[in-house]
């Protein structure tokens, strides 16, 4: 009996299997190379600043999340699939080239956002040589990178939003001891001023403002 082998087939296989890899990798890739980290730790913040346990439910923050991440790379997934899936789906350029065009634009984007120091942790952290320009610096080293650069952002931003809820659970935890109401929860009285607060602002035109903002 004889056996032969399609090469072509063979290829296509591999090509297959090589994409529903990367299909598996498309949920840590959306959340550790996009806006998404960032975006989520802030609004996080926001909901234990205002000490409104569940509300907004977790489904809704992350949903917010994801949409307001496909709206701040809404630029970058253009790039990417103008430059490197459509051609590549065209069969005008190969697959070592489709990912090269589409790492281009990501990378890009990590650059903006990631600080030179933590790009130089991790540069002397894996024992690469020195780079002379960010076209030299590995992917894998600049996504730790840019992670914990947006970790610190995040932080920094959720530090301001605590600082008015902060004030606001002092005066009336300072209230309430004056009065000698020392059985009385401060967070209960000092919850619906919270929220009116956040109202009046108009906190959620503010917060999403400066969120997408900070990516400009």
């Amino acid at each position: 009996m004889n056996v032969t082998f399609d090469l072509g087939q063979t290829g296509s296989a591999v090509q297959l299997l090589l994409l529903i890899t990367l299909l598996s990798f498309v949920p840590a890739i959306l959340i550790m190379m996009t806006s998404f980290t960032r975006i989520i730790v802030v609004l996080s913040f926001v909901r234990s600043a205002l000490g409104t346990q569940q509300l907004p439910p977790t489904q809704v923050i992350i949903g917010l999340s994801l949409f307001l991440t496909f709206f701040v790379m809404m630029p970058t997934f253009s790039t990417i699939n103008s430059d490197a899936i459509q051609p590549y789906l065209n069969n005008e350029i190969s697959q070592e080239e489709a990912w090269d065009n589409a790492e281009k634009p990501l990378r890009e984007f990590m650059f903006k956002q990631t600080r030179e120091k933590d790009l130089e942790l991790f540069v002397s952290l894996s024992s690469t040589p020195r780079p002379t320009t960010y076209g030299d610096i590995p992917t894998h080293v600049l996504i730790p990178a840019f992670v914990i650069s947006e970790l610190k952002t995040a932080f920094q931003m959720g530090f301001a939003i605590f600082i008015p809820f902060m004030i606001i659970d002092m005066i009336v935890a300072s209230t309430l001891l004056s009065m000698g109401m020392m059985m009385l929860p401060p967070m209960m009285i000092s919850l619906p001023f919270k929220i009116l607060l956040f109202v009046l602002v108009d906190g959620w035109y503010l917060l999403v403002e400066s969120l997408v903002g900070s990516f400009r």
